[in-house]
């Protein structure tokens, strides 16, 4: 095989064979490698989040009462969602035909790109209704990134690691978005602690989007450091790899697809309203300063990523569906006190209420990557958990602040969103449930 085929992307130092045998690459690299995309783009997605949150409705819908501009905020949030499946099938395509890196490699630029130009997008008062209009297609070209990013990301740790530590190794890709909330978050706080709420306003906010480029280029320097996953080298060479990957996928996979989509949608939500939803409740709702929400964030994303990969291989240990079960069912109980501990307006409650939903949150996020990615063959592999992630993402997190944001407008109370949160969760229950257990068996 000419390995220079993959547009010369196989680096020197690993791919490079010692006595016949293909060297691994380095754990730790590999980690950082796998998780960089993800935290770059969920990054971009929490900078995006907290600005729909806290500026959009005031620099891209100004002629909107608060609230309103925020749920106008939240529907350009949710058309990075709507995209991303075409995202999973173009790129979904692409993974099992040319390979998991080739495009690993595009999506990290076209997410960068895409932000930075998210910061130079002058606002309403300048450009009048094309502002949004731009402001919309961005966040569409974003979605798309992102459905291709996720897949490739769990894939290249997965498939480069050992068997038997599938769920601790597809973790690491898991890690990524709550680095990218915690760093994004992060240079949030910071600028609003350098600067006066006007400014902020006014050009502060554009900072932390243009700030992304410096991750695209630490992320591919990262990558270059990975060669191609031996899952798909092993195909390739046995001339077995797909033409048609997607079709296979709906024609001889659907019932895997369902499950590991359906897997997804609860643990979305949960991120949704303990993350996103948070911001604006403090903020808007119980009218606290900005700075105690950014933190709470803040504290629970540490948390979260440092919990995930714990949860990752206690799935390898006890399987991917008990550890996923227990989770699923705490996040039930905690949809309630959540709000409680909110409403309380006491500062370290509140604290605590995102730092304990973001642990929950990781016990389901943790073994998802391997039994979302587990659930299909190396040769439909790529493709089948881009469409499980992006559909159920639509379902589950694009649409979710949006209708936590609504649900609270229309009715004034958290019990209809701790209700709607609780639904959610019984949709991830059902298909763990009736899922095989994957965490023991071979690829």
């Amino acid at each position: 095989m000419n390995l220079s085929s993959e547009n010369n992307l196989i680096p020197k130092d690993v791919g490079a064979l010692e006595g016949g045998v293909r060297l691994p690459p380095n754990t730790g690299r590999l980690a950082a490698a796998s998780s960089i995309g993800t935290a770059l783009e969920w990054y971009d997605f929490t900078v995006y989040n907290i600005m729909a949150a806290l500026i959009f409705n005031h620099v891209f819908f100004p002629s909107f009462d608060p609230l309103v501009g925020t749920i106008l905020a939240f529907s350009t949030y949710a058309v990075g969602y709507v995209s991303r499946p075409i995202g999973g099938i173009l790129f979904g395509h692409l993974g099992d035909v040319m390979g998991r890196r080739f495009v690993l490699v595009a999506t990290l630029i076209i997410m960068g790109v895409t932000t930075a130009l998210m910061g130079l997008l002058p606002g309403y008062a300048s450009l009048g209704i094309w502002s949004p209009l731009l402001l919309v297609t961005l966040r569409f070209i974003q979605g798309i990134a992102l459905g291709g990013e996720w897949a490739g990301a769990v894939l290249l740790s997965m498939e480069h690691g050992d068997a038997g530590q599938r769920g601790r190794n597809a973790s690491f890709a898991q890690v990524g978005p709550s680095c990218g909330t915690l760093i994004g978050t992060g240079f949030i706080t910071l600028v609003t602690v350098m600067m006066s709420a006007e400014d902020f306003q006014l050009w502060g906010w554009r900072v932390p989007f243009l700030l992304s480029l410096l991750l695209v280029f630490f992320g591919l320097w990262l990558r270059s450091g990975v060669g191609e996953t031996p899952a798909f080298l092993k195909l390739e060479q046995a001339k077995n790899t797909t033409h048609t990957p997607v079709k296979e996928v709906f024609s001889q996979h659907l019932r895997p697809l369902l499950i590991a989509g359906g897997s997804r949608i609860g643990s979305d939500v949960l991120y949704a309203l303990v993350v996103v939803f948070t911001l604006t409740y403090v903020t808007t709702v119980l009218h606290l300063p900005r700075p105690l929400a950014l933190t709470a964030t803040m504290l629970g994303a540490l948390g979260n990523a440092i919990t995930v990969p714990v949860f990752g291989a206690l799935s390898d240990r006890f399987g991917r569906r008990p550890v996923y079960i227990v989770g699923a069912l705490l996040a039930i109980v905690w949809a309630f006190v959540f709000f409680v501990l909110l409403d309380s307006t006491q500062p370290v409650l509140i604290c605590l209420a995102v730092i304990i939903g973001l642990l929950i949150h990781a016990m389901m996020y943790g073994p998802q990557a391997a039994f979302v990615t587990e659930q299909f063959p190396t040769r439909v592999r790529y493709a089948g958990s881009s469409l499980a992630y992006t559909l159920a993402g639509i379902v589950g997190g694009g649409f979710a602040p949006l209708i936590i944001t609504t649900l609270y407008k229309e009715y004034n109370s958290t019990l209809v969103i701790s209700a709607y949160v609780t639904l959610a969760l019984l949709i991830t229950l059902v298909a763990v449930f009736t899922a095989k257990e994957t965490a023991h068996k071979p690829l």
